[in-house]
């Protein structure tokens, strides 16, 4: 099965320091892998119109009714799984430096949501990237914040 996330609404690339944040330049967003958060799938601009990625998985269903998701950038343990959307700064040598990351819970995918991604072989998120704040989004994504549907990878 694939995870294909479409994020619309990114933030911006540089971020003056305000109240309870310090500031960040040259801000990118990327998919980090699991035990290794130096690792990350296709940075994008912090200003970009839009980013895509799509992640290998294997879904496994369970005796339970439940089906457990993993995969290289698939990060919890079964039954708390999610995925990181790393938030970071590149530095003129091109090194990236995570300042705060968004856990996209796979858990709160519906489960007939997840049967129609075991059928179609594609779970899509759908989430603007901007906090109330106008900062990138960080902490735990949840519905109403991601859409999860199944589909085409296109």
């Amino acid at each position: 099965m694939l995870i294909r996330i479409d994020a619309t609404d990114l933030p911006g690339r540089d971020f003056a320091a305000g109240p309870g944040f310090p500031g960040y330049g040259d801000v990118h967003v990327a998919v980090q892998r699991r035990g290794r958060a130096d690792e990350l799938l296709d940075p994008q601009p912090g200003d970009a119109p839009s980013a895509t990625w799509v992640l290998e998985c294997t879904a496994t269903p369970t005796g339970s009714g439940v089906v457990d998701i993993t995969g290289p950038y698939v990060q919890g343990r079964p039954a708390e799984r999610f995925v990181y959307l790393s938030w970071d700064t590149v530095d003129a040598a091109g090194s990236f430096t995570m300042f705060r990351r968004a856990k996209l819970m796979l858990g709160d995918v519906p489960p007939d949501t997840v049967g129609a991604a075991l059928r179609s072989g594609v779970l899509r998120a759908r989430l603007g990237l901007t906090d109330g704040r106008g900062l990138p989004l960080c902490a735990r994504v949840s519905p109403p914040l991601v859409e999860w549907s199944a589909g085409p990878v296109g």
